[in-house]
């Protein structure tokens, strides 16, 4: 049974789903909209918030040149400088954010793109890391990562089965006991048809490790419904407004939507159980109503039962159905009057 555990909190087979909420790039450049993206996601009943640590030196180089330039898409016509000096968190935020969120009682953590983030974010005490799909080739930055001891957590979106070979073994070879893959599609917004979902069970039996989803779909279908596939982690981004015109609002969800996603993941969760057929609590009172066989006709005692006398009805207070044959052509020891359910004692 895999299981990690992240501030506190195990994750992992027989728990629910932990919840994640990615503020990314939706603070808009205000650290008042940040704290709030933080408080939301907080009465939302997400398990973290989390936060991304960069600066556009530290992913991408400053120049115009055509394969620096985006083509299409939300980010149309900028450069990737340009997208991430607008998307960045700026580092002196992080620490009261920390604080922020653990004074609301919420779990904070960040992903990392280089190692220099590791290392502010060690300092501030993070207690987890996640590895962004686009960084699972950065195998030098996963076991800087994973030589903290911290748990990790690895998105999977765009990689071949061969890459996250080489992800998990250097996160595996460096240090990290409490790993986690998540299922991904690298499109902003991406379409459900593309999640192949089936990809969840099959990775958790391949790997051996805690498994979940990183959604961008715009609703909350395709998450709720990794949960009966065995995902133990559901990271969506959330903003306060999908109008808000940032990088990453248009396709995060808004308070009320991480709600329901919290609330139906549980419930998820919490329907599939175990295999069982049992009557359930809830069911126990309802057996009185389903058929069984009653007496439509007024009977004297020593006569013989004809169908004509019997009826399968609603409630279910008599002999099964299934008795009927048993039953006819047998004789009453007492006077029965139509309406009674059929019983064994009644019978010669």
């Amino acid at each position: 049974m895999s299981q990690i555990e992240i501030d506190g909190r195990l994750i992992g087979d027989g728990i629910a789903p932990y919840v994640i909420a990615e503020m990314s790039a939706n603070h808009n450049s205000s650290i008042d909209r940040a704290r709030e993206i933080i408080t939301q996601a907080r009465l939302a009943g997400a398990n973290a918030v989390k936060l991304q640590t960069y600066r556009a030196d530290t992913l991408t180089f400053d120049s115009d040149a055509e394969e620096f330039k985006i083509t299409g898409g939300l980010w149309d016509g900028l450069t990737l400088y340009e997208l991430y000096e607008q998307a960045h968190m700026p580092w002196d935020w992080q620490r009261p954010l920390f604080q922020h969120a653990r004074q609301q009682g919420i779990t904070i953590f960040s992903t990392p793109f280089d190692t220099t983030a590791v290392d502010l974010l060690e300092d501030l005490n993070s207690p987890a890391y996640k590895i962004a799909s686009f960084e699972i080739v950065d195998l030098p930055l996963i076991r800087y990562a994973a030589g903290t001891g911290k748990p990790i957590i690895i998105s999977t979106g765009m990689a071949s089965f061969g890459e996250i070979e080489e992800a998990v073994d250097a996160a595996r070879s460096s240090g990290c006991t409490q790993l986690a893959l998540l299922h991904c599609v690298s499109g902003y917004p991406a379409p459900a048809r593309e999640y192949n979902l089936y990809t969840i069970r099959d990775m958790a039996e391949r790997f051996n490790v805690v498994v979940g989803l990183s959604d961008h779909t715009l609703s909350n279908v395709t998450a709720t419904t990794s949960v009966a596939l065995g995902a133990s982690i559901i990271e969506k981004h959330f903003t306060l407004d999908r109008s808000g015109g940032g990088p990453d609002d248009s396709f995060s969800l808004e308070p009320k939507d991480l709600s329901d996603l919290c609330r139906g993941s549980l419930e998820a969760f919490q329907a599939l159980g175990s295999a069982s057929y049992d009557n359930t609590a809830s069911e126990k009172g309802s057996v009185k109503h389903r058929r069984s066989l009653y007496f439509v006709k007024s009977i004297k005692a020593g006569e013989q039962i004809t169908k004509d006398h019997i009826k399968s009805i609603r409630p279910g207070l008599g002999m099964k159905p299934k008795y009927t044959d048993d039953i006819v052509g047998r004789q009453v020891s007492v006077d029965i009057d139509a309406g009674t359910p059929t019983s064994r004692d009644l019978l010669i």
